[in-house]
């Protein structure tokens, strides 16, 4: 199924409503001056043909806007935010304007690989899955080894969410999330910033969707690089896992 969607394959016996948009990949950008370019071309460049690409600059101070606003190409999309609003916000926005049959999330850093994009798709194109979640704790894939307390603290909300959820995941607060469009779309999401992941994880075991997880690489940043998420973070995503299970 996968190999219809990459680039270079056969295109034989493909119907035509299979040439609409088949993913549509959307950005959140605050302040990624240094890595912005870099993204654009390994999502241009990454092996799903049919695709497009949502950026969402999130009021933006390093020249990272003025970057976005200086690209002349059609096929890209951008949206700006006046001010600052958080990851979840920029993620909302994005998938108002997403057009494709599937959604998947991609940080504006390079943590995170676009060549893996028929990794984490090929579920849900083979009709096994609404929902994929890729992890960074499983299968063989590299693993850049940067944080100890981080890697504790992810098990920890992964497995709190889990306990209320009654999903088995392995990494809850993972970025790379495929979604079919349509299912994401009637969902409605309150967090703005980083509490996306636990808010969407506890919603969507309330649908029960087809969810499954796949292993993909991680190229993890440190804080002089560029890494925003930090322990208040870890601390809201605590309340929004109880907030989403228990209370809505």
């Amino acid at each position: 199924m996968i190999n219809r969607y990459l680039r270079n394959s056969s295109k034989e016996g493909i119907e035509s409503e299979e040439n609409a948009v088949i993913l549509s990949i959307i950005i959140p950008c605050f302040n990624e001056i240094n890595t912005i370019e870099q993204v654009i071309k390994a999502v241009r460049n990454s092996p799903i043909e049919s695709q497009e690409i949502i950026i969402i600059d999130d009021g933006s101070k390093d020249g990272s806007k003025e970057y976005l606003q200086n690209i002349s190409d059609k096929d890209l999309r951008i949206i700006y935010h006046n001010k600052n609003q958080g990851k979840g916000a920029a993620i909302n926005s994005g998938i108002k304007h997403a057009t494709g049959k599937i959604i998947v999330i991609q940080d504006a850093d390079l943590e995170y690989d676009p060549q893996e994009y028929p990794i984490l798709i090929n579920p849900i194109l083979k009709g096994k899955a609404d929902v994929v979640y890729g992890s960074r704790f499983r299968g063989s894939q590299p693993h850049r080894v940067v944080y100890f307390w981080h890697r504790v603290g992810n098990s920890f909300l992964t497995l709190i969410s889990n306990i209320f959820t009654d999903l088995d995941l392995s990494d809850m607060e993972t970025c790379y999330k495929a979604f079919k469009t349509e299912l994401i779309k009637n969902i409605n999401i309150k967090e703005k910033r980083f509490g996306f992941e636990p808010e969407i994880t506890a919603k969507l075991a309330k649908l029960k969707p087809r969810i499954y997880e796949v292993g993909i690489s991680y190229y993890g940043r440190t804080y002089k690089e560029g890494k925003k998420i930090g322990w208040r973070d870890g601390f809201r995503a605590i309340w929004c896992i109880l907030k989403y299970n228990i209370f809505f």
